[in-house]
């Protein structure tokens, strides 16, 4: 099992209460699912996905991840954890704007510390791998919304992390081109990688092959999509 959660419980500390934001929270993700994660605003898929991301930590419960205890681990090692095994997607891009597409995309090798010819190789490969081999020297300014959410995707890709986790990938998008990085998910999942995509619109959820309704810090519903 790639992810394993048990009776996941989140409370944030606000002035003087303790607002829980998860309650309970029981999953299981297998090597190679594609999962949509779906819920209203405060509904608690954020805190999810930063918990399924190693950038928050649970209140209580565990949470295994490849058999590693993520509750057990220290900042440096859940920063390690992070760079190598997690690929993260937002809706914003987060990419720096003075260097070029290569360059974005090889920051992860650079902090793994891999040498600058096998960073260059491996940032190539994770370009043409979205469809931008022609577009490698462009700066961000220089590219569209599309070219600009596949750079980060081929980001996220370039270390061969365990999983792809995406925030809302097309929420800055028009929808041909949100529909363009929806199919090229579909590809990638096709290649064999795990892919969670947190959304609240229902016709991306349907790409996946299982969409997890969250509502007020619970499961409310997890079912196989038809349409697949």
């Amino acid at each position: 099992m790639l992810i394993d959660i048990k009776e996941l419980h989140k409370n944030y500390i606000m002035g003087d209460f303790e607002v829980p934001a998860l309650v309970g929270i029981n999953l299981q993700i297998k090597k190679n699912e594609y999962v949509a994660i779906m819920g209203p605003s405060g509904s608690g898929k954020s805190t999810l996905m930063n918990i399924l991301g190693c950038l928050d930590t649970p209140s209580t419960g565990n949470y295994l991840f490849n058999n590693v205890d993520v509750n057990t681990l220290n900042d440096d090692e859940l920063s390690m954890m992070r760079n190598k095994e997690i690929g993260f997607i937002f809706q914003t891009f987060n990419l720096l704007p003075k260097m070029s597409a290569l360059h974005n995309v090889e920051l992860p090798l650079m902090y793994a510390g891999i040498g600058k010819t096998e960073r260059i190789e491996m940032a190539t490969k994770a370009l043409d791998r979205v469809g931008l081999a022609d577009r490698m020297e462009h700066k961000p300014s220089e590219l569209s919304g599309g070219q600009r959410q596949r750079v980060a995707i081929a980001r996220a890709l370039v270390s061969n992390p365990g999983i792809l986790l995406a925030d809302e990938p097309t929420g800055a998008l028009d929808s041909k081109t949100g529909i363009e990085i929806m199919n090229l998910f579909n590809e990638l999942h096709k290649e064999g990688n795990t892919i969670i995509v947190i959304t609240h619109e229902k016709e991306i959820a349907e790409y996946a092959n299982r969409t997890i309704f969250i509502k007020d810090g619970l499961i409310f519903s997890d079912e196989e999509n038809s349409k697949n």
